[in-house]
């Protein structure tokens, strides 16, 4: 077998393996492998192929991390105005019960609302911060 061929075969083997576990750094790696396969098409020898791949594969591993460290952290759904519509609405409660919660008319149907830490139970308009489940968890306005 050709060593191209055989760098192909791990480039691809690569591939499968980040379709079936979703792991991105494995697609900078099997980039490597592709490297290694085009050094052996140019008739480099097997150093060299397994030095450009490294390099390249290591390099690209490198930069990927450091990008998604520096980019900030996503927010749970729960709490994310771009996936839960409810969070940013606001609510109007009218009493509070004793153990901390109170029952809202939201949407067409009733809410338990829980009151975030440090949000005081007085009546009036809360913004909804974060829904679990069928609770929201709300904030004062």
């Amino acid at each position: 077998m050709d060593h191209s061929t055989a760098w192909w075969l791990l480039a691809g083997v690569l591939v499968i393996a980040e379709l079936l576990t979703g792991t991105f750094y494995l697609l900078m790696l099997a980039l490597g492998a592709v490297v290694g396969a085009i050094c052996a098409h140019f008739g480099l020898g097997t150093v060299a192929q397994i030095v450009a791949a490294a390099l390249l594969g290591a390099s690209a591993v490198l930069i990927c991390y450091l990008v998604r460290k520096r980019s900030p952290r996503r927010q749970p759904a729960s709490s994310n105005r771009d996936v839960n519509m409810d969070v940013g609405e606001t609510v109007n409660i009218e009493q509070w019960n004793s153990d901390g919660t109170a029952q809202v008319r939201y949407r067409g149907a009733n809410w338990t609302v829980m009151g975030r830490p440090g949000v005081l139970p007085i009546p009036g308009p809360h913004r909804v911060a974060e829904v679990i489940g069928s609770r929201l968890l709300v904030d004062k306005v």
